[in-house]
């Protein structure tokens, strides 16, 4: 029996999450003037179901949504012509998201038609004002959010209406190690304290506020170390941060990001790193490290859940939404969403009913078959699940983070 919890994101929690960020403009793709000159969403009557002719649309990603998704847009816009034309993608990060749009939506000249994010760019939009209230204003036309899987429709509620969720993966924590250099795999946190203490310098993990691994890290502990409110790291987690300070003291240095977590692992600085199921699978699929890479489960722990969602910029005219609702709805469709199921990135990355692996491409299928874990599946079902903190108590763990562990390091 699974444990979900739900707890919707709102306009304060997202205010206090949002980082402030310089104001970068985006290359133009799509002429000034195309979006809408209201931020108030066009009433639903003024939607038509179609598109009166095929649009653009420009995809601003900033969650590394692409790589999954991506193809499952395209394949999407290339079955439906008479409805979107052309997809274009550009790229940046959720921290200087606010910078980026909401000068289009202020002034109503939109250059960015959806933006893919994680719940960090979800909350900081909401706090700005920037999005559509998708469910709200349309949610008789995405129908098939009645098919998400049960961790996947928690994930919804956090939207609160402004995004759709498009994929879905329960993550971490897990351990991923080198078995030459591994032979008793930690189990619990203790082993794990114990390890990096007789192997100083060859366990780490990046900064959360810039890592996935990281970040999922620092949220399960709380479940695993018995903390008295998981989902409150100021008052909650005196175990946590114990524990963190405790192993940190044979930590050389945090990374600023994933990335160089992998390379310290494909070269042998590191042997042991905290991992989720897509940062497990995809780099030993594409070679950044070796496949004979090993990974583990703690004993008893609770999956922190994540998700990739689909928002849009307010004053959207109604040509682009009737679009983005139809291609929502299409990503939602099994034969669809099955994509999602990628070079294992996201594992397993679809989030609605009967996308199973057998309507998946071949080459998804393959990386699966050779990649993945024969475990992963019934962990799945059988472990916990929550969703991740939210937005304001995400930034405020970071930010102990910071200063609590990283500084030390």
């Amino acid at each position: 029996m699974t444990s979900i919890s739900r707890r919707p994101i709102t306009r304060r929690a997202a205010t206090t999450g949002i980082v402030a960020a310089g104001v970068v403009g985006l290359a133009a793709c799509t002429a000034p003037g195309e979006g809408g000159d209201s931020s108030e969403p066009a009433p639903a009557e003024d939607v038509p179901e179609t598109p009166s002719e095929a649009v653009t649309l420009n995809i601003f990603d900033v969650a590394g949504g692409q790589k999954e998704l991506g193809p499952m847009i395209e394949k999407w816009a290339e079955d439906n012509p008479e409805i979107i034309s052309s997809v274009g993608f550009e790229s940046g990060d959720a921290p200087s998201l606010v910078g980026q749009i909401k000068p289009q939506v202020d002034s109503g000249r939109l250059e960015v038609d959806m933006v893919l994010t994680g719940n960090d760019g979800l909350s900081a939009g909401i706090g700005s004002d920037l999005w559509v209230p998708l469910i709200e204003s349309y949610g008789d036309r995405l129908s098939n959010q009645d098919t998400y899987l049960e961790p996947a429709a928690a994930m919804q509620e956090l939207a609160s209406g402004y995004g759709a969720v498009v994929s879905y993966y329960p993550s971490g924590p897990l351990l991923q190690y080198n078995p030459e250099k591994v032979e008793e795999v930690p189990t619990t946190p203790e082993d794990l304290l114990a390890w990096a203490e007789a192997h100083p310098g060859k366990f780490g993990y990046a900064r959360p506020a810039n890592s996935g691994p990281g970040r999922t890290f620092l949220m399960g502990l709380p479940y695993i170390l018995g903390d008295s409110d998981p989902k409150d790291p100021e008052n909650g987690w005196e175990k946590t941060w114990e524990y963190l300070k405790n192993i940190g003291q044979y930590i050389d240095s945090y990374p600023s990001g994933t990335g160089q977590v992998i390379s310290n692992m494909a070269d042998g600085t590191w042997d042991l790193i905290p991992t989720t199921t897509g940062w497990d699978i995809n780099p030993r699929a594409t070679g950044q490290l070796p496949a004979e890479f090993e990974a583990a489960p703690f004993d008893e722990f609770t999956w922190v859940t994540d998700a990739h969602y689909a928002v849009v910029p307010a004053g959207q005219t109604a040509d682009k939404i009737s679009a983005i609702l139809n291609l929502l709805n299409g990503m939602l469709e099994p034969e669809y969403n099955a994509m999602a199921y990628d070079e294992g990135y996201f594992y397993p990355g679809p989030a609605v009913e009967g996308a199973t692996l057998d309507l998946a491409p071949e080459s998804s299928q393959k990386v699966v078959e050779e990649f993945g874990r024969d475990w992963y599946d019934e962990l799945i079902e059988s472990a916990p699940k929550e969703t991740p903190l939210e937005p304001d108590l995400m930034v405020t763990a970071f930010d102990l983070w910071d200063r609590q562990v990283g500084s030390e390091g």
